[in-house]
């Protein structure tokens, strides 16, 4: 039996830096908008999903986006880290075919900037997915990432399959 010890009967009250859209703590305008929580070209620290993205950016477009609707849907992580091969990766290849995948990856990084409130617009997201689809794609796939391992996930990023950081 212990004297003088108070028991926890509740957990604390969040705060603003426990905001799993916002795990950086990145300060809102006056729009209620905030940047991306990594640079646009800061894609390269995240070689694997840089490198995925370059090659197969069908695959990354893929995984991105169920991810992104898994925790939109369930308000949880993605339960494989994202799909690999469904009907959007076939999608995003076949309009890659015609020069057109960045269509639907203009439009997947405006749902992104939305669940973030990240400031821009349908102009910066054509230009980003038409001109530079494996930065754009690596730079949504590392914002939706942060949020996961928020929830206590290790993310879905591609980096996550390869093996742990160091």
């Amino acid at each position: 039996m212990s004297y003088g010890q108070q028991h926890v009967t509740a957990q604390p009250a969040p705060t603003g830096g426990m905001d799993p859209r916002n795990t950086n703590n990145l300060p809102y305008d006056d729009k209620g908008t905030r940047d991306w929580s990594h640079p646009f070209f800061g894609c390269l620290e995240d070689p694997v999903t840089f490198v995925v993205s370059w090659f197969l950016p069908c695959v990354t477009y893929g995984k991105n986006k169920s991810r992104r609707e898994a925790l939109e849907s369930t308000g949880r992580p993605h339960a494989d880290g994202g799909e690999l091969v469904g009907g959007d990766t076939i999608t995003y290849a076949a309009l890659q075919c015609c020069g057109c995948g960045w269509v639907v990856g203009m439009s997947n990084r405006a749902a992104t900037r939305a669940r973030y409130r990240i400031a821009g617009d349908g102009g910066s997201d054509c230009f980003s997915s038409c001109c530079c689809a494996p930065c754009a794609l690596t730079q949504e796939s590392r914002e939706l990432e942060l949020e996961e391992q928020a929830l206590g996930h290790a993310g879905g990023g591609f980096a996550t399959m390869v093996g742990p950081k160091k």
